[in-house]
């Protein structure tokens, strides 16, 4: 699938991931907006939404597609 579908699979809270990723296991997932508080010692603050890859190593991190990624056709739903 191309990445608007890809995009819209995540807003319909599924996982995505590329054929052509070299690491297994890898994918994108889509964290909704939501209210945080105390863990930033601070007043409670919105988190806009934001994407968030699995790493090989089973890591996270917030992510970005490159203008490959959104210009690729072997996006993926990912079970689970």
């Amino acid at each position: 699938m191309d990445f608007g579908t890809a995009l819209q699979e995540l807003k319909s809270g599924n996982k995505v991931a590329r054929d052509g990723w070299n690491g297994r296991g890898m994918f994108v997932r889509l964290v909704p907006g939501a209210e945080q508080a105390a863990e930033f010692n601070a007043p409670a603050a919105w988190f806009n939404p934001y994407f968030t890859i699995r790493n090989v190593d089973g890591s996270l991190s917030t992510w970005v597609p490159s203008v490959n990624d959104a210009l690729a056709d072997d996006w993926a739903t990912v079970a689970g």
